[in-house]
């Protein structure tokens, strides 16, 4: 994409996707940042404090970083989080997590579904996406949304249990 306008929100029936403010580390932290769970298949460590919650928004502020809050109309508060992990050009890679809470109410396919086609409306033309091969439920989102399995790679990440093979998926406008 190299630098799209980044607009503000991006709203769906359920959802309300709005880029994050330092005031939602507590939220984040409380709701999936510090929860092990969470974190177990992703590639940044669990916080201990909200002071990390704190300095990884900061970092996202300061380097416009292309994330979102996945915001439920009915809550008001974060519950996960979205957004562009790999840039390039018209081809981008997209990772999301939510909080256990949210889990299976549908909210991670709903935010990629619309990811996906906020990123298609900015000129990307192919969305990757990709899991752990032991967190099948990530895979399901994926298909949820409309991606389409493109390949396994052997050591694909590093993430909390180490060099880890990956599945990918791909949508492409």
């Amino acid at each position: 994409m190299n630098g799209p306008v980044f607009e503000r929100n991006i709203e769906t029936e359920r959802l309300i996707l709005r880029p994050f403010a330092l005031d939602d580390a507590q939220a984040m932290f409380d709701n999936w940042a510090s929860d092990d769970a969470v974190t177990k298949f992703l590639t940044w460590p669990t916080h201990q404090s909200v002071a990390d919650t704190r300095a990884v928004l900061a970092q996202w502020a300061e380097s416009q970083s292309m994330e979102w809050a996945i915001v439920p109309k009915e809550m008001g508060e974060p519950v996960g989080s979205i957004g562009v992990v790999d840039d390039q050009g018209d081809e981008v890679e997209v990772g999301y997590c939510l909080s256990r809470a949210a889990w299976g109410k549908g909210y991670a396919a709903e935010a990629l579904n619309a990811l996906i086609e906020w990123l298609f409306a900015h000129g990307v033309s192919r969305v990757l996406a990709k899991h752990d091969v032991e967190n099948p439920n990530s895979g399901r989102v994926m298909q949820k949304a409309g991606m389409r399995y493109l390949e396994s790679r052997a050591g694909g990440v590093v993430n909390h249990l180490g060099r880890r093979d990956v599945v990918v998926y791909v949508r492409e406008k």
